[in-house]
């Protein structure tokens, strides 16, 4: 063993902190312990909790559960968020056939309403784009603005009156909410696996933020089943 400051050999024992042995240069006086305990959580705590997380569990009820503090969670969960991102920009494919819905929910208060916007392939599982923001024409822009470079066949959407706004009407094919099920079924499992997305819950978004990386984390996470690992 030796001192960490000077690099000395001649050592001695010095007491005990915390049950484990301390020590003292005889050089440089520098004390310190034989094994220094790591800081912070293993990553694999982190990858746990963020799976229940996204598995239906509200930050308060990991916190109930793990001990670790709701407000640490939530920094990890906007840490990963962050890290799939680019990832998700990038896109995944081009559809010839793609489905557009809008999903409600809430930030801050129920009064105060937000929709999810999301695109699809209509013959595969997995959500491959959406945008978060109000009803209107200028949050289904942002979404359109990438759906559009799909050059897709046909977009189906349920008639909502913005979409004629923007789709070409050779492409646009409105159709009843029957024939909407791929899409249906995604949102249906957006508010499955996140509690903040359930129709009647304690658990609510406080910010777009927020509610853009837990969305975009749970994406990641169904097509992977897995999280990314934390740096």
């Amino acid at each position: 063993m030796k001192c960490p400051s000077c690099h000395s050999t001649e050592l001695r024992k010095n007491g005990r902190r915390y049950n484990k042995q301390c020590f003292q240069c005889k050089h440089c006086g520098r004390q310190f312990v034989d094994e220094r305990t790591p800081v912070g959580y293993h990553p694999e705590v982190k990858k746990l909790c963020i799976k229940m997380y996204l598995n239906g569990m509200g930050f308060r009820g990991i916190e109930r559960v793990t001990g670790i503090h709701h407000t640490t969670i939530i920094h990890w969960v906007k840490e990963v968020g962050i890290q799939v991102i680019e990832e998700s920009e990038d896109g995944n494919e081009s559809p010839n056939f793609a489905q557009l819905d809008e999903l409600q929910t809430f930030v801050g208060k129920k009064s105060q309403k937000i929709w999810v916007w999301t695109a699809l392939n209509s013959f595969k599982s997995g959500i491959l784009d959406f945008r978060v923001g109000d009803r209107s024409g200028k949050t289904f822009q942002l979404l359109w603005s990438r759906v559009e470079k799909w050059s897709s066949l046909a977009y189906m959407t349920d008639g909502y009156a913005v979409y004629p706004n923007f789709i070409p009407p050779e492409k646009h094919k409105v159709v009843k909410k029957t024939r909407m099920t791929r899409v249906e079924g995604e949102n249906t499992r957006l508010r499955h696996y996140l509690a903040r997305l359930h129709r009647s819950t304690l658990c609510y978004s406080k910010s777009l933020e927020m509610l853009e990386h837990s969305v975009r984390l749970l994406i990641y996470y169904l097509r992977f089943r897995d999280v990314p690992t934390f740096a």
